[in-house]
């Protein structure tokens, strides 16, 4: 388990949150998977939920605004210096601005943002909170990647946006690049591969690591979610798709052979 201080680099998903209709079966949900500690803000937060690991942030959990039709999801965020500018820049590369700048009270500030192929992020300027603290552990974030409708014109607006640099792993079926930033590996993106119906949009992805792939597969089907196909072993970890019991997917991977434990790892 490693701890963080500090803020994240700009452009690495340094934080991500839930919205969903019903916040207290999420955070039964997630507590139950995952061992989260979620405590509720005040009604100035609008009752979000900080999940935490040994008294530390790791994710958001928070409850759709009445009246607000938005997609129940795992939102990732890029970490930013300055949310005026970077919101400015995606707007002038061909993105848009789905949720206009705002002031978190002291804890930061952030925007909601949409890529050229429709991906949906968010942006987090540091203030108090940094974003998440805990990282090599079951119930922390082990990595995010976008999957996009439109690759050859997703990439480039990243790299303009926010630096990235990209390593192509792509194969005979497949397109996929590991993002970099200053040559350290901090997500993907690739290309929605051809057999997924075209309804499923362009979308960021969060995997959260755990101990057993196939035992917290499991514990997501006996907390009232599903699982989307097997697990399956790759040089990165064994993983598997799941999704929650509000419709919410995201993956769960746990080391492997292959992969070796990631440095700091502890159960």
């Amino acid at each position: 388990m490693v701890f963080r201080d500090e803020r994240w680099p700009d452009g690495t998903p340094g934080w991500v949150d839930l919205m969903v209709p019903d916040q207290a079966k999420a955070i039964a949900f997630y507590s139950g998977l995952f061992g989260w500690d979620v405590h509720r803000g005040g009604e100035e937060t609008g009752f979000y939920g900080m999940a935490e690991l040994r008294g530390r942030p790791v994710a958001g959990i928070g409850q759709t605004p009445p009246g607000q039709d938005i997609p129940a999801a795992w939102t990732t965020y890029l970490a930013v210096s300055d949310v005026d500018r970077t919101a400015a820049a995606i707007t002038e590369a061909g993105g848009q601005i789905v949720m206009p700048v705002m002031e978190v009270m002291k804890e930061g500030r952030m925007a909601v943002a949409a890529d050229p192929a429709g991906a949906v992020f968010g942006l987090w300027e540091a203030g108090n909170h940094i974003g998440t603290q805990v990282t090599s552990a079951p119930g922390t974030l082990a990595w995010n990647d976008c999957m996009s409708r439109d690759y050859p014109a997703a990439k480039p607006f990243y790299e303009e946006i926010f630096g990235f640099g990209f390593q192509d792993i792509s194969g005979d079926d497949f397109t996929y690049a590991v993002v970099l930033i200053d040559g350290r590996p901090v997500g993907g993106l690739g290309a929605i591969p051809a057999s997924v119906p075209p309804e499923v949009p362009s979308y960021w992805a969060a995997y959260f690591w755990v101990a057993d792939a196939d035992a917290s597969a499991a514990k997501v089907v006996e907390l009232g979610g599903t699982v989307d196909g097997k697990p399956w072993d790759s040089p990165y970890g064994r993983q598997v798709k799941v999704i929650d019991d509000q419709g919410v997917p995201f993956t769960v991977i746990a080391p492997n052979e292959q992969s070796g434990e990631p440095e700091g790892w502890e159960v």
